[in-house]
């Protein structure tokens, strides 16, 4: 397809005018990229590939050297200065912590940890993922005063890489699957939080802690006076950092505290927008001149500016922040603290005796055994017990695949090691294992959600998860949302569609269709979902009803 044909195409019934929606439909494919949880999990991997490649060169020095090189300011005597490595772990980390603090944010407010009891299996076996790994941990450095200190290494799950491990598998593996693991790590990611304020960071300055309380407070109050503008909240933002980062407590939990603050509410009164919009989509509609430059019209120009600023402010604070750090955090942030962090030398002889290092073998068997461990055995007694229940449409081999992913510590695994260890060859030899233990832990539950995924395509079944158009979700759901919405959109049946509408209507929006396939994995235009009382589903055919194209 040429160039003009291809704009011609993108410009059929578009918004935007046929000479520019080519560009458009670029754009659109850019966002769906830096939106892409697979992507961002091979760009992360691509850096840490290069950091080991690099540390076992004659560059390694210079590669060093040059992250470990003074940046600052300085204003007459006064100066201040840290290394790029110390930029990356300190105040970039700080960004990555106030995602993160976001995605928890946005569980607690809409997402699966406002409902107890659909949050209660994830949690649970969240705890039982950190438990695990600690006793385990503790069973080989226990007696080591020079590593015991390091039990909360193996504990924390890495939600890029074992989402995007998961991803590969598309719309093969359940969508409660997914969901489960997500809301384990961010459950995860909170008991980590907690455990880095509380036990890895330095002697606190009470002074310092107290100066970071009354910033805090003053958030919390702009939150309560209703200040929906995110600028006041990055600079005070940014003077929480630095009390924290004084204070002896790592200040990467500034981030988290910043993303507690601001506001998940909309400062516009959303029944009146409705009214109010659609009177000023019928001013501008009579203030258009077909005929004249728009750049003449200077009555509709601020008629529709006005629509736009106000339409912008619609959107919650928090839920613009995330859309904006997202890609910078996932292709920018993480990779450079693989980059930095992921330098692992087996050639100069920095890992010594590495087999006889407790550590190594604490932090391996923590990752690799107790995380699968501790989530399936925690999660087969929440729901023997009926307090809960398994995701929808998944299966105990789904659990176990899911729960061996929850051995994938990567980012936060090497982040708790620098701060648990003083000596660099212990470092070296945690980060070894963090590292060899997360890629075996990655193929191995790859390859059991592969069996699982496989079983689903030879009875020719897909699962999509749906949600009409401008419903809210994280921004991480948007690559797996916008896949089920370009398949539903192949699908014919005026029938079948009201039905996934009516599902999504009793299901707050939400439904998980499961789709019927062709032998040869192809769509077909049946779909149904398996036969059951939750209000989420489809009414239809059990999975041994289905009939193959």
């Amino acid at each position: 397809m040429t160039g003009n044909s291809a704009g011609n195409e993108a410009g059929k019934d578009s918004l935007f005018i046929q000479e520019v929606a080519g560009h458009q439909a670029l754009y659109k494919r850019i966002i769906q990229l830096f939106h892409s949880s697979t992507k961002a999990a091979a760009f992360m991997l691509i850096a840490a590939i290069a950091a080991l490649v690099i540390a076992n060169t004659a560059f390694y020095d210079q590669f060093y050297a040059f992250w470990h090189t003074e940046v600052g300011f300085f204003f007459g005597e006064a100066k201040a200065e840290m290394s790029l490595a110390h930029v990356i772990n300190d105040i970039f980390m700080a960004v990555f912590f106030l995602l993160v603090g976001l995605e928890i944010k946005y569980e607690m407010t809409v997402g699966e940890l406002t409902n107890i009891r659909q949050a209660l299996l994830p949690i649970v076996a969240a705890f039982g993922g950190v438990f695990f790994p600690i006793i385990i941990y503790l069973i080989f450095n226990a007696t080591n005063p020079e590593t015991a200190h390091g039990w909360g290494v193996p504990t924390a799950t890495d939600i890029a890489f074992a989402l995007g491990i998961m991803a590969l598998l598309g719309n093969r593996v359940p969508n409660g699957i997914r969901v489960f693991l997500s809301t384990l790590a961010v459950a995860d990611d909170i008991i980590a939080i907690l455990v880095i304020a509380i036990f890895y960071g330095q002697s606190p300055s009470a002074f310092w802690l107290a100066a970071a309380a009354v910033v805090f407070v003053a958030l919390i109050v702009m939150n309560r006076r209703h200040v929906y503008s995110l600028t006041p909240y990055i600079l005070v933002g940014i003077v929480l950092w630095y009390c924290v980062f004084m204070s002896g407590v790592h200040s990467t939990i500034a981030g988290v505290l910043l993303a507690f603050a601001i506001p998940s509410g909309s400062r516009v009164n959303l029944k009146s927008f409705i009214s109010w919009s659609g009177n000023r989509i019928k001013e501008a509609k009579e203030l258009y001149e077909p005929n004249d430059p728009v750049i003449g019209q200077k009555d509709y120009i601020e008629t529709v500016s006005r629509l736009s600023r106000v339409a912008r402010q619609v959107v919650p604070p928090a839920t613009r922040l995330e859309n904006k750090l997202y890609p910078w955090v996932y292709f920018a942030i993480l990779p450079l603290f693989a980059l930095t962090n992921a330098d692992v030398s087996f050639v100069d002889g920095s890992l010594g005796n590495i087999f006889a290092d407790p550590a190594l073998y604490g932090v391996f068997f923590g990752l690799l055994i107790g995380k699968p461990v501790g989530i399936m055995l925690f999660s087969f007694i929440i729901v023997k017990t009926k307090l809960a229940s398994l995701p929808e449409h998944a299966n105990w081999g789904h659990m176990f695949g899911a729960g061996i992913l929850g051995g994938v510590g990567f980012t936060m695994a090497i982040f708790v090691a620098n701060l648990a260890f003083d000596d660099p060859a212990i470092v070296t030899t945690a980060k070894l294992a963090i590292l060899s233990a997360s890629l075996i832990a990655g193929v191995v539950g790859f390859l059991v959600l592969f069996i699982q995924a496989n079983a689903a395509r030879k009875k020719g079944v897909a699962y999509i998860a749906t949600a009409p158009d401008g419903a809210a979700h994280p921004a991480s759901d948007k690559e797996y949302m916008e896949a089920g919405k370009r398949m539903l959109e192949e699908i014919e049946s005026p029938l079948l569609k009201e039905e996934i509408e009516a599902a999504q209507r009793e299901g707050d929006g939400y439904a998980e269709i499961v789709v019927e396939l062709g032998i040869d994995g192809e769509r077909s235009d049946r779909a149904a979902a398996e036969g059951s009382d939750d209000p989420d589903r489809l009414d239809g055919a059990g999975p041994d009803e289905r009939k193959r194209d």
